[in-house]
């Protein structure tokens, strides 16, 4: 592998590509330590050390932006805007017939649709920023730290701190493309990788320098090994349907008679019902920090929904991933539809008759292999949060399991595109 990486910067082309990329990823993380206008940096340095709960909301925003969010930087948003304006303009398509209708245009609805998403993604930079700034300048943002984090309390410094964060926002977003376009891999993934991998090395060496340091810093890079060698596995797992398609004449010239798979991923839905999860059962928790500190309900909240390692949060956390993977895999594959277009090409599966039959068939293998997804999910959430219960660690690996998830799917769609440039060029790659 180490070889592969040397004929990868031997080439021109795909060198400039992966320096085009390193220096992207690095720029974004220069600008996560840049202070917005109006912000106390030392006096936002001394409160983030107090809030380093990494399963809350605020938490969980902190995570993608790379730790950026609890130092109000310019990029304290991170990427999070875009991949909530992603996410709902993907949903949009099951309610708004002209999204569905872009969607199966192309490249150019396609396009139409990126355009929605980039006007929405500024939106929620706009509704997220205000927020944030607003509970940084009453104190909720970090709660029991007592220290003022903004300097200038005039409504012109807060318009210029929102002006800074989403027009931070804008940047990211831009960095984002300029790599999927010049770079290698996936943008949006990349930055979201960086800002994950930059908070580990920190979160271990906290591990470490605590009560039986030691061996909970070998059980914890265990425990890491472990699961990523599991997601490995099922992330590259797919159930093959075989499908083969007739021999047809189109004009003087014979079409078909060929035979292909549909690859059908266990874990189809990725890591959208883990965030989807765990950014709604941290409302509640959120809610609760405005509320009487006294009031019956808030005190419920704090017993039952506050923390990973209590039963009905651990319950409810499980039920919603496997209802939010069934809800994602159901928007992006379509049985009625993959069954219409291999009828229409000539295609069947064999012992499978051509049009409803096919349809059923497909749902009940998705149903099946959903199930097996959506387990693993829960079970990839969880093991990282309760393992470090076990040990009494008070410090969490940044958001667990999903982190993880995240972090194993990048670098192998990365290594996967690394590979195929190489292929190219005649060269074995690095998978093998």
């Amino acid at each position: 592998m180490l070889s592969a990486f040397g004929r990868a910067f031997r080439t021109p082309d795909l060198r400039r590509k992966l320096l085009f990329t390193i220096a992207i990823m690095a720029l974004f993380r220069v600008g996560s330590f840049i202070p917005a206008p109006g912000v106390d940096y030392v006096n936002v340095q001394q409160c983030a050390a107090v809030l380093e709960d990494s399963t809350s909301l605020l938490g969980l925003v902190n995570t993608f932006s790379g730790g950026a969010l609890l130092q109000l930087s310019i990029f304290a948003l991170g990427i999070m805007p875009y991949i909530t304006a992603s996410i709902i303009v993907q949903l949009l398509r099951v309610v708004i017939p002209r999204f569905e209708a872009l969607h199966k245009e192309g490249q150019s609805g396609q396009a139409k649709l990126t355009q929605y998403t980039r006007y929405l993604t500024i939106a929620l930079a706009i509704l997220q920023s205000t927020t944030i700034i607003t509970t940084a300048r009453t104190g909720l943002l970090f709660p029991g730290c007592g220290l003022d984090v903004v300097v200038d309390d005039r409504f012109m410094t807060a318009a210029l701190m929102v002006l800074t964060m989403t027009a931070g926002t804008g940047l990211v977003m831009w960095l984002g493309e300029l790599i999927t376009e010049r770079g290698i891999g996936n943008g949006m993934s990349l930055l979201i990788f960086t800002s994950i991998v930059a908070s580990f090395p920190t979160a271990l060496w906290s591990i470490a320098g605590g009560a039986n340091g030691v061996l909970n810093f070998i059980i914890v890079l265990i425990m890491i090994v472990l699961v990523i060698a599991m997601v490995v596995f099922v992330e590259q797992s797919q159930r093959r349907i075989p499908v083969q398609y007739a021999k047809r004449m189109v004009g003087r010239r014979m079409y078909g008679g060929t035979s292909t798979y549909i690859p059908i991923k266990i874990n189809m839905a990725g890591v959208i019902p883990v965030i989807f999860a765990a950014s709604i059962l941290a409302i509640p928790a959120l809610l609760a920090q405005f509320g009487d500190q006294s009031a019956d309900w808030v005190i419920w909240i704090s017993n039952n929904l506050a923390q990973q390692d209590q039963g009905l949060y651990i319950v409810i956390y499980i039920a919603m991933i496997i209802f939010f993977a069934f809800f994602y895999t159901s928007i992006t594959f379509n049985p009625d539809e993959v069954a219409d277009n291999m009828k229409k090409y000539g295609g069947f599966i064999p012992g499978i008759r051509a049009g409803r039959p096919t349809a059923e068939y497909l749902d009940f293998v998705i149903t099946r292999i959903t199930s097996a997804g959506a387990l693993y999910l829960a079970v990839v959430a969880l093991i990282p949060t309760l393992v470090l219960v076990i040990l009494g660690v008070t410090t969490n690996i940044p958001f667990g399991g999903t982190s993880i998830l995240i972090i194993v799917g990048v670098g192998l769609e990365f290594v996967k595109q690394v590979n195929a440039q190489l292929q190219q060029r005649h060269y074995e790659g690095f998978l093998r």
